[in-house]
């Protein structure tokens, strides 16, 4: 088996997923970042396939951009031009090259949180 990458996003201020939020992920090396993916939340808060499959995956630093802007302004959290958390970037390290990484997002209109999960 080889690594791959996963992730989700839960609105903990609604108690549910939260659907329609872009992702995109970037490879990171020094001060440059290269965007390798990009991938929208379905109705359960996922992607529909690994956002890193594991043919793609190789150790190194990465970063998840979440554009969290347009989902706070649709579900009433949010409005106006400027956001508290229009996007919130993660990054992260991947070490072993066969282990699932599992990145999620916990979001609120004010704060946010992550963890790596299983």
């Amino acid at each position: 088996m080889t690594g791959y990458l996963t992730t989700h996003v839960l609105d903990t201020a609604r108690g549910m997923p939260a659907a329609g939020i872009t992702i995109l992920l970037y490879r990171v090396s020094g001060d440059a970042r290269e965007k390798i993916a990009e991938s929208v939340t379905n109705a359960d808060g996922r992607t529909d396939a690994p956002i890193l499959a594991a043919g793609q995956f190789r150790t190194g630093t990465y970063e998840l951009v979440f554009q969290t802007g347009d989902y706070l302004r649709a579900t009433g959290h949010a409005e106006g031009d400027t956001l508290f958390l229009d996007e919130v970037p993660i990054r992260f390290g991947m070490s072993d090259p066969d282990a699932h990484y599992h990145v999620p997002l916990l979001l609120s209109p004010f704060g946010y949180s992550t963890y790596r999960g299983s």
